[in-house]
């Protein structure tokens, strides 16, 4: 096993890994920008470097510069997280070059499920269901309404070279095809320096169901049941659970073995997820593969007992699989809601500035995966994600009502988040019921209006928060420059904690 490890990323995914190091008796090493100097991941690892200025491409996007801490500080591996460079083709060959253990898979199983089009060339030819659409890229406009008019509209227009929904759009009809697809071959090289694109059926209120897979180098392969992500809010995810509502057990056996199929057919190895959509029949088409550590990965790890992050610095050290896929059960129900600095009343609009107050939710079966703290500065230079609240119980039902006490329990002020949201779904009866698909979002709760009362509380908070830290400052300076009794105004701070 590892001696030491570098942590490159930042948030609760870094707080994440680096528990796990801690828990496996690994010293850790981690890196922070400018903006995080004062971080919670900057504080809980063994050792931190400064990689420079906040923005990523001057700080967590400094391929060199990362290689250059993980040499100085002796780390035998790095961990990228997700998100920044874990899925980047050419950091892994740069940790390969150097002789650093890139804790993912190999740059050639990045670089092919990194490109979508191999992706799903790669299942095709290995008898894996793939959604009808392009044999490849899509250049001109006449091509693009030749397949489109093959598959029947509406399409879907994506990038070849990334995620996130970005470079990404649904066409209805003929006249609109060719000028989207202008707009997402702009926005597919403006986000990840790849203008390609291709076109698929848009499949209708489709479900998007996960596979958690783990790969060793010795060939072994095992998946850890299915996630449920469909609700999604402009492809992005929003709330994670396991079970899915729709899986029967013939059906997570066969998309469980397609998974298993995908992973061996692009020569996987470690943690991934092969994410699969299921039509109103049941019909599962794979979409694509996330070749690191999902956001959501906790609920698979509440669900089996088995911690994935230990599993992929097993693997990464080079040690054998131990588990079994016929020794892995899945008990109870778990739910993942992401909390995110953003406002939902206003189009989730990012919000930023101190927390004032934190104050995570306890008791059974309560988890909270999280990056900040109260006193912390929300920077503007990265994803807004700031924390995950989990939990798991016996049932989904019972899992559903715990969720949402401690959604009630869980206290950030000083900024806006989505807790509210979070909030409203978990009440909305289709979500109870579990009739839900990717269209959720905008056909269900796409017009209703969250309470005011909550906002009102927040930029209270928030304005008494800034009084008081100034006020601290103000009895700071009278006791020392002016011999004003403190205590007076200390006695006021105290009166303004009482509002």
């Amino acid at each position: 096993m590892f001696k030491k490890i570098l942590v490159a990323n930042r948030g609760e995914i870094a707080v994440r890994v680096l528990r796990a190091c801690r828990e496996m008796g690994i010293s850790s090493a981690t890196v922070y920008s400018d903006a995080d100097r004062n971080a919670l991941h900057a504080k809980y690892a063994d050792e931190v470097y400064c990689l420079g200025p906040a923005p990523a491409t001057e700080s967590y996007l400094r391929i060199e510069k990362i290689i250059e801490i993980a040499k100085r500080s002796n780390a035998e591996a790095i961990h990228p997280g997700y998100g920044f460079l874990a899925e980047n083709t050419e950091f892994a060959k740069a940790c390969e070059s150097s002789g650093i253990i890139f804790i993912g898979p190999t740059s050639k199983a990045i670089e092919l499920l990194g490109d979508k089009i191999a992706s799903k060339r790669t299942m095709t030819a290995a008898g894996i269901p793939v959604i009808p659409g392009s044999d490849g890229e899509i250049e001109e406009g006449d091509e693009a309404i030749k397949v489109a008019e093959e598959i029947g509209f509406p399409v879907l227009i994506k990038a070849a070279g990334g995620g996130g929904g970005k470079g990404m759009r649904t066409v209805q009809k003929k006249e609109e095809l060719v000028g989207a697809m202008k707009q997402a071959v702009n926005e597919a090289q403006s986000a990840f320096g790849n203008p390609t694109v291709f076109i698929e059926k848009f499949l209708k209120a489709p479900r998007h169901i996960e596979f958690q897979i783990l790969a060793d180098n010795y060939g072994n392969v095992i998946h850890l049941f299915e996630r449920e992500c469909s609700v999604q809010r402009r492809h992005q995810k929003l709330i994670e659970e396991s079970p899915s509502m729709i899986m029967t057990s013939e059906l997570r056996a066969k998309m469980g073995r397609a998974a298993v199929k995908a992973v061996k057919a692009s020569d996987y190895t470690n943690a991934g997820t092969v994410e699969f959509m299921v039509d109103e029949k049941r019909n599962f088409y794979f979409l694509e593969m996330n070749t690191r550590l999902q956001v959501e990965h906790p609920v698979t790890e509440l669900i089996t007992g088995i911690d994935i992050v230990k599993e992929q610095l097993k693997i990464a050290s080079g040690e054998k699989l131990l588990l079994k896929q016929d020794e892995i059960r899945m008990n109870g129900a778990a739910i993942e809601c992401r909390i995110s600095a953003e406002d939902p009343e206003n189009n989730f609009a990012p919000s930023t500035g101190e927390i004032i107050e934190y104050k995570s939710p306890g008791g059974i079966g309560v988890r909270m995966d999280s990056g900040v703290y109260e006193g912390f500065e929300i920077p503007v230079y990265y994803d807004p994600l700031i924390a995950k609240l989990l939990v798991w119980a016996p049932t989904r039902q019972e899992a559903i009502v715990r969720m949402k006490r401690a959604l009630g329990e869980c206290t950030i002020r000083g900024i806006k988040t989505s807790i509210p949201f979070h909030i409203l779904v978990l009440n909305n009866p289709k979500f109870v019921l579990g009739d839900y698909d990717t269209t959720f979002i905008d056909n269900v709760l796409g017009k209703i209006v969250y309470k005011k009362q909550y906002y009102d509380v927040a930029a209270i908070s928030s304005v008494i928060g800034k009084i008081l830290k100034k006020e601290r400052t103000t009895v700071a300076t009278a006791k020392r420059e002016f011999g004003i009794n403190p205590w007076k105004l200390a006695n006021r701070l105290k009166m303004m904690k009482k509002i």
